[in-house]
């Protein structure tokens, strides 16, 4: 059967519409879940979400609704997060960012840490995996043949499940910003022009899926917690909440490292060392 009508256009895909009711539920949803905050995103919902309910056999968001409701289906979930939320980021993100973590905070932990030699490291939201690999680069650069010697395993963490397969390939295609020794160093050409992260850098990366709302309950606290472009879908209440419970998982004098783009709040717990870049107490 011929969909297109004689003007020629398509309206099989056509974005649906969304009622109030289902508006403030789906949001609820996210809100409460996950901490996306939706509730000026309307359009973004229906543009983004149209054609896969669509395509998945939903008659219309009310149904779609109803069964993510009901059932918090993680493949549905997985859908919504994937669809709203952007997986956007390259290596030498915020280089500025990067350049005060290697001149200022690694001297500063190898430093604290002479005898256990064990940096504990937390990617939070590290999306498609640059961040930590980068934070490697870093790590083993200032370390150089003592590298070995160190246990500088981060741990990033995502959402999504997607993002991470993908980050735990380490395949990408480099931008110009990465420098020409490290291109040589920690990748490694693929028939295809892209290029796969080197096994010793892979290696000092543990990929879990964790969920920024739940508590954090890890088996050490942190010496530097990156977040990064993490907060810009929450609200402010969401935020604050987040931060203290980064705090209390930050060791005294650890770091929380942010994005320019975002702020803790006017009563966060820690204290201002540069721009997006903050300290506990010791």
């Amino acid at each position: 059967m011929n969909n297109t009508p004689e003007n020629g256009k398509d309206f099989r895909f056509a974005p649906l519409t969304i009622s109030n009711a289902d508006f403030v539920r789906l949001a609820q949803f996210m809100q409460s879940n996950y901490g996306i905050d939706l509730t000026k995103k309307r359009q973004l919902i229906i543009g983004r979400l149209s054609a896969s309910i669509r395509q998945r056999g939903y008659k219309d968001f009310t149904q779609f609704v109803d069964h993510i409701l009901k059932t918090k289906d993680q493949d549905e979930v997985t859908l919504l997060i994937n669809k709203l939320t952007t997986n956007y980021t390259f290596f030498m993100r915020e280089v500025d960012h990067l350049e005060y973590f290697r001149k200022n905070i690694i001297p500063e932990l190898v430093r604290r840490h002479q005898r256990d030699r064990v940096l504990s490291i937390w990617s939070a939201g590290c999306s498609s995996g640059e961040e930590p690999y980068n934070l490697s680069m870093y790590l083993f650069d200032y370390l150089g043949s003592q590298a070995s010697q160190w246990d500088t395993r981060i741990l990033a963490t995502d959402i999504s499940a997607q993002a991470l397969e993908k980050a735990q390939k380490g395949i990408y295609d480099l931008p110009d910003t990465i420098p020409a020794d490290w291109k040589r160093k920690y990748f490694r050409p693929q028939p295809d022009g892209l290029y796969q992260v080197v096994p010793n850098i892979r290696n000092n990366v543990i990929f879990r899926t964790f969920n920024l709302m739940d508590r954090i309950q890890f088996r050490r606290k942190f010496d530097v917690i990156f977040c990064r472009n993490v907060m810009i879908y929450f609200d402010q209440p969401t935020k604050d909440a987040l931060v203290q419970r980064f705090y209390d998982a930050t060791v005294p004098g650890g770091y929380l490292l942010i994005s320019y783009s975002e702020n803790l709040g006017q009563n966060a717990p820690y204290r201002r060392l540069a721009p997006a870049t903050f300290q506990k107490g010791r």
